[in-house]
């Protein structure tokens, strides 16, 4: 065989620098509504086309609490609105909706809590700037939602960017196995520093015992009851129904059979030995929530395994990068949170399922922990912004090229100053489109739901 030719660390220094050329850093700072703008109400009635619908109005009045909560729900909004702003042409593997809330705690395969970001839904290559300037503005529509000063709202948000400046220097520094080895574990979030170690301290553990109890077991006593001695999915409408309680139009009998056979093609995309592992689970009850849940029973009834079958549709950010690369947009989702996060489910895989509608499926719930930001002080905002920020660098180090992007963003500040003034001007422009939502469901426009 050749050798293989790679550039040297001083040509990517090099291609980092030049892209300064193409975007400016100072550049990032800017934000207006573009003339032609597209409806952001209209863009998400065409998303609710795709969605299960007695869902919608739920939905809707989830994201209708608050600027912050509608912002969650803004992935395809804020990818319209990022397609004209500059890019340095440096890619990685984009999460698509990096936003705060989609990072938290998970089990690694070697059972331990590692923090990492939690949602792949969107993930498509892209430029770096998409996820950074998505992740530094929910931390300012956040600050404002919980009744902050302008000052710490601008701090926090640009300790992001600070955050993401500082790892991505030590990652560009990393050999490419100490990097890909490299995760974040509670105590390392512990040993980090930046609030009263009494207090944090205090938070990391409640913390850690709420995810460690998020288990099957415990996911069994909420979600099941006993019927004849066995375990059932329960019914809980509308946000969980039995394949049994659906109504009869939908054909329970054949959705169960299709379900079964996805099943079994999913299987086909795990490792042999996490194949093995499935294999010896027989599946007992499936029910409809957010998504498809299956409940699996080993060696008894008391050893229960529930997965989530998760539908992935196209990412919103195909409608501005061009489509992935994979055929099934589970696999796309799969092979995404592969690359960026440091460590995944061992039984994260894909499936497909009738009129070619792609699905990926994981563990319901193993250790699954999000952070509260509810209540949170100038000062614990700032410490989970430089961790969002951290986590996030990874993911684009592994995915991308650390020594440009370290050679782009620089040792000074002015990136940080830029997108921490993106940010707030795109949480002016996320409060209108609040606004507008607010007025779509006055006037019945979309429909709401009680939230349960």
């Amino acid at each position: 065989m050749g050798t293989p030719t790679h550039l040297s660390v001083d040509e990517r220094k090099e291609i980092g620098r030049a892209a300064r050329k193409e975007a400016p850093r100072s550049s990032h700072a800017a934000w207006s509504p573009a003339d032609d703008r597209p409806d952001p109400i209209r863009l998400l009635e065409e998303q609710n086309e795709d969605r299960v619908p007695w869902l919608v109005p739920i939905r809707h009045s989830r994201m209708r609490v608050s600027p912050f909560t509608f912002y969650r729900g803004t992935a395809r909004i804020m990818a319209a609105d990022l397609a004209p702003t500059p890019v340095s042409g440096l890619t990685v593997q984009l999460g698509g909706d990096a936003h705060l809330s989609n990072f938290g705690a998970y089990a690694s395969p070697e059972r331990q809590l590692v923090f990492d970001a939690n949602d792949f839904d969107e993930t498509l290559r892209g430029p770096w700037e998409w996820d950074l300037k998505r992740l530094a503005a929910s931390f300012m529509v956040a600050g404002q939602h919980l009744g902050l000063s302008r000052g710490d709202c601008r701090e926090a948000t640009a300790q992001v960017v600070r955050a993401y400046r500082e790892a991505m220097t030590g990652f560009a520094s990393m050999r490419y196995l100490d990097l890909w080895y490299d995760y974040a574990s509670v105590d390392d979030v512990r040993a980090a520093g930046g609030l009263d170690p009494k207090e944090l301290d205090r938070r990391l553990d409640r913390f850690e015992r709420r995810a460690r109890r998020k288990t099957s077991l415990q996911a069994l006593g909420k979600l099941t009851v006993s019927v004849d001695g066995h375990h059932r999915i329960r019914s809980d409408p509308p946000v969980l129904f039995p394949l049994r309680d659906l109504p009869a139009e939908y054909d329970a009998p054949a959705l169960e059979a299709l379900a079964l056979d996805a099943l079994e093609s999913y299987k086909r995309t795990l490792n042999d030995d996490r194949r093995w592992l499935v294999d010896r689970y027989t599946p007992v009850d499936i029910g409809v929530t957010r998504c498809l849940i299956m409940l699996l029973e080993g060696r008894d009834n008391d050893d229960p395994l529930f997965l989530q079958a998760k539908e992935a549709t196209a990412s919103v950010l195909e409608e501005h990068l061009g489509p992935s690369p994979y055929d099934n947009h589970g696999r796309r989702v799969v092979e995404g949170q592969r690359m960026t996060q440091a460590e995944s489910d061992i039984l994260l895989g894909w499936t497909e399922g009738r009129e070619d509608r792609h699905f990926y499926l994981r563990q319901l719930r193993d250790w699954k922990g999000s952070v509260e930001v509810e209540g949170a002080s100038p000062d614990q905002l700032r410490f989970y912004a430089g961790l969002c920020g951290h986590t996030l660098a990874r993911g684009h180090a592994r995915s991308g090229d650390p020594v440009a992007l370290r050679a782009y963003v620089g040792k000074g500040d002015v990136l940080d100053g830029a997108i921490t003034d993106f940010s707030e001007a795109y949480a002016a422009q996320n409060l209108q489109d609040y606004e507008r939502f607010q007025e779509a469901i006055a006037s019945a426009r979309l429909e709401v739901a009680a939230t349960p």
